[in-house]
């Protein structure tokens, strides 16, 4: 059994506080908040946890194998530093920083050290996002055109990252994990409206090699919440719908052929109408999944699917994002 720690015990820390107490490959052994108040709600929940207020007790404890940071964006560079060169392996919820320069980093220390690098890229583990990676590379969908995406609700406003920071790495970790290759062009325009330079909502736009495209949309400041993929291919169209109960997924049997049978290429185009089909999946929480795979490649001294480098793949796209918005939307080539 894997000896694990958790840092951050706040609003998702506590998602994670749930699911790590009962993994069935690893043993939660202190859970650490600066927040007394959050540390005293943990240990009451869970009477077994010993609690902490102090990061540097989970950082120097000798029991602790692997560490789980769901602090603030704004410190997990530091924590992430400081535990791997503790000897630990670690897990870092996303983004995984708020530098560039500091995501580099990380992921050669993680070489240096010999240490698993994990980065919560959530939705990588989610099934409708398996289902969708299986049918992209079997064919069925044929070639992917286009992606976008829409990730947008009222509240959970932070103060030290941007809408576009806060929310699109879970869509640019799937876009990138779906497509399986980093874009070559990134354009952003946001705005900010609550906070001065804090921008509320943002448009990203990706262009990728061999003419495909994404786009993303995020906001805090939106009447709907709404958390819905749709990847455009040749033969088949998908539309991922995390807020629906039951049917994630629907598959489109839609298109554009070409017959051949006219002298334009005009007149030799049809439109096709197929059968819309809702794939059955085997749910379990993405959380879980995460937390689980995390584990087992800390034990089986394994890299994880969303490894340091995909980490600083999203990270990538979002410093060539962030500094496109800055300049009003122009275009920003990636390394």
């Amino acid at each position: 059994m894997v000896k694990l720690a958790l840092i951050g015990a706040g609003a998702w820390g506590q998602n994670l506080l749930r699911n790590l107490v009962h993994l069935r490959n690893a043993d939660l052994v202190l859970c650490c908040d600066t927040d007394g108040g959050k540390c005293a709600n943990a240990a009451a929940e869970h009477k077994a946890l010993r609690v902490c207020g102090d990061p540097d007790e989970v950082i120097e404890s000798p029991e602790v194998e692997a560490v789980v940071i769901a602090t603030p964006a704004s410190s997990h560079y530091e924590l992430a530093v400081r535990a791997m060169e503790a000897g630990k392996d670690v897990f870092v919820e996303k983004p995984m920083t708020l530098s560039l320069d500091n995501a580099r980093k990380l992921v050669d220390l993680a070489d240096r050290e010999s240490r698993v690098l994990m980065v919560g890229h959530l939705l990588e583990y989610h099934p409708a996002v398996e289902k969708m990676k299986e049918l992209l590379d079997a064919g069925e969908i044929g070639e992917p055109y286009y992606l976008y995406s829409e990730r947008v609700n009222l509240g959970r406003i932070r103060t030290d990252e941007n809408a576009l920071w806060s929310f699109a790495p879970h869509d640019i970790s799937i876009i990138l994990y779906l497509l399986n290759q980093e874009p070559v062009e990134v354009a952003a325009r946001g705005a900010a409206y609550i906070q001065p330079d804090i921008e509320d909502v943002a448009f990203l736009w990706m262009q990728f090699p061999g003419n495909r495209l994404a786009q993303v949309h995020v906001s805090w400041l939106d009447p709907h919440k709404v958390r819905r993929t749709t990847l455009v291919g040749s033969k088949k169209m998908i539309v991922f719908d995390d807020m629906q109960a039951a049917e994630k997924i629907r598959i489109y049997n839609k298109g554009v052929e070409y017959n051949g049978q006219f002298a334009g290429y005009a007149e030799a185009l049809s439109l096709r109408f197929g059968e819309v089909t809702v794939p059955v999946l085997k749910m379990r929480e993405p959380l879980r999944i995460e937390c689980e795979h995390f584990a087992d490649c800390v034990a089986k001294r394994a890299t994880p699917r969303s490894d340091g480098r995909d980490g600083l793949r999203v990270v990538r796209v979002l410093d060539a994002a962030q500094r496109s918005l800055k300049a009003g939307g122009a275009p920003v080539g990636l390394e």
